[in-house]
């Protein structure tokens, strides 16, 4: 017991020192954390603790709370709105580069088919613990091209199961296990989608109102902890990964009115626990064979990285711009920490052999490594070659903003809604979907965003649940209707002014509890009559 109290003590002070150094010369503290496992083990000779599935199921906890806090952020109606990112960019994602690493696996590096299989599913994943941790840190999970990456991470993190399902068969094949495996996997998808859903939803929601009633903040922290854990438990005894069933109940959260105290609280505890599996990734580098193989490892290192963004940016070309693709492309293009268990299966199942699978484990250490490095350089980067295609999509800025009004819309009334507030000297942005418009709006020194306003994600970034009003000045009625129903359905409390111009468009309103409508004919009358007694009053004197 004095010896683990001990060995806490020493990574605990050694992350804390090379954490502080790294900061001030800016570098991600994913990093220093690495850094620790590895010298942490080298220093008192602990390399049988790299393999311990105990400590490894502890820092797994890490990804966990992780893919909590992203369920937080997705509740099902924002998951039907990514569908097309979830399940089509996804899907092509990983089915493209699985086929593209399993040619070269296979034909130029001559590993046997299964080997090569192994290799392509596991190298087709991006690490969800480095890349969101950096798109949520940065607010970038708020723009076009951190919509697309989360997407496909969330499509990756499902795809797992059945990559996992499919190296158990390997293991075992034959066409009783297989399709034994498929009717126990179809069985266990509606189980745990019956429970987490059907019956869990009330429960947790139930949990969570007792709990915050109670005004005892450890308790209503032990219910969000409990229902996480209870949640990853249930996924994991059917089968599935523990954060498949995290990701399930923030999600459930989400849709309550506790998920965002229930993010805060939990965040320090994410925080800890993902320091603590970034240790154990540091505890598995095998400096001497690092050393021996560190051209091989680079080289292919840099093969996945240039093979991932060359697909990612083709899958993403066709409903994206090209600096979103492009950045999207960029910062999925490492391998990500679910390979690690990948490997592990295949290795005891002898599907690959130890060696070739301690090499593999170097790789994706590698690109964990490297990837912080370079992550935060890439929407500068981009930007600096591509400046025509994007514009004014990161609203990463308005993180803070609080009681501004939000103008959709820089067409002609937009213009002068904006001079008004100028006047007035009032905190405002403007959002238009149209890039001419943002264009003119940036040109005019106006703070103007490119996004659709009916989207959910873009209505999250612009916080306009903390906003004082939102005004609509489109002309097209099916747009504006759009907008309106998905400002309401974002936020009810929301000040919403919305033009109109005509008697139908205001009985196309009519059903929807907006604030004020303005109709655009009867305020031009009165402005003429009001001018009417104005010059009235001139003639007179």
């Amino acid at each position: 017991m004095q010896n683990v109290l001990l060995y806490v003590i020493i990574a605990l002070g050694l992350s804390i020192v090379i954490n502080l150094l790294l900061k001030r010369v800016g570098l991600s503290q994913i990093i220093g954390y690495i850094l620790t496992g590895t010298i942490f083990t080298y220093a008192l000779n602990l390399h049988y603790l790299k393999d311990s599935h105990e400590l490894e199921a502890v820092g797994d906890f890490g990804i966990v709370l992780l893919m909590f806090a992203i369920g937080l952020e997705i509740p099902l109606a924002r998951m039907n709105s990514m569908k097309n990112e979830i399940f089509g960019n996804g899907l092509l994602q990983v089915v493209l580069t699985s086929s593209v690493v399993y040619l070269l696996s296979h034909y130029v590096f001559a590993l046997s088919i299964t080997s090569s299989i192994i290799v392509a599913l596991a190298f087709s994943l991006s690490s969800t613990a480095v890349v969101l941790s950096y798109l949520k840190s940065s607010k970038d999970i708020y723009t076009p091209y951190g919509q697309k990456a989360t997407g496909i991470l969330i499509f990756q993190d499902i795809a797992v199961i059945p990559i996992l399902i499919l190296i158990s068969f390997l293991t075992n094949s034959s066409e009783q296990e297989l399709t034994t495996v498929l009717t126990q996997t179809l069985l266990s998808v509606a189980l745990v989608i019956a429970v987490l859903f059907i019956i869990g939803k009330p429960l947790i929601t139930w949990l969570l109102h007792f709990s915050a009633s109670s005004d005892l903040e450890e308790l209503f922290v032990s219910s969000v902890l409990f229902i996480v854990i209870s949640a990853s438990f249930l996924a994991s005894y059917m089968g599935f990964t523990y954060s498949l069933g995290a990701f399930i109940a923030g999600m459930i959260i989400a849709e309550t009115k506790y998920h965002h105290k229930v993010e805060s609280d939990i965040a320090p505890f994410k925080d800890i626990l993902m320091g603590l599996f970034f240790v154990v990734v540091g505890m598995k580098i095998d400096v001497g064979m690092f050393l021996n193989n560190f051209v091989l490892i680079v080289g292919v290192f840099l093969l996945v990285l240039i093979l991932k963004s060359i697909v990612t940016f083709t899958v993403l070309r066709f409903s994206a711009s090209s600096a979103v693709s492009l950045k999207s492309a960029l910062s999925l293009s490492q391998v990500g920490e679910f390979s690690f268990v990948i490997f592990a299966m295949a290795t005891s199942g002898k599907l690959i052999s130890e060696e070739l699978s301690s090499l593999l484990v170097l790789i994706v250490i590698f690109s964990m490594v490297v990837t912080p490095f370079f992550i935060a350089k890439i929407s500068p980067f981009v930007d600096k070659f591509i400046k025509d295609k994007e514009v004014a999509t990161d609203m990463s800025a308005l993180a803070s903003r609080e009681n501004h009004v939000i103008v959709c819309g820089y067409s002609y009334v937009g213009k002068f809604v904006t001079r008004h507030l100028d006047e007035l000297d009032a905190s405002y942005v403007v959002v238009d979907n149209s890039n001419k418009h943002v264009k003119e709006a940036l040109n005019d020194k106006v703070e103007a965003y490119l996004g659709d306003a009916s989207k959910a994600s873009i209505l999250e970034a612009l916080h306009v649940e903390k906003a004082s009003s939102v005004i609509v000045t489109l002309d097209n009625i099916e747009k504006k209707r759009l907008i309106c129903e998905a400002i309401l359905k974002h936020s009810k409390n929301v000040n919403l002014v919305v033009k109109v111009t005509s008697k139908e468009e205001k009985i196309k309103l009519q059903d929807l509890h907006i604030n004020v409508i303005v109709d655009g004919k009867i305020e031009v009358a009165r402005v003429l009559v009001e001018r009417m007694l104005t010059c009235q009053l001139k003639w007179g004197s």
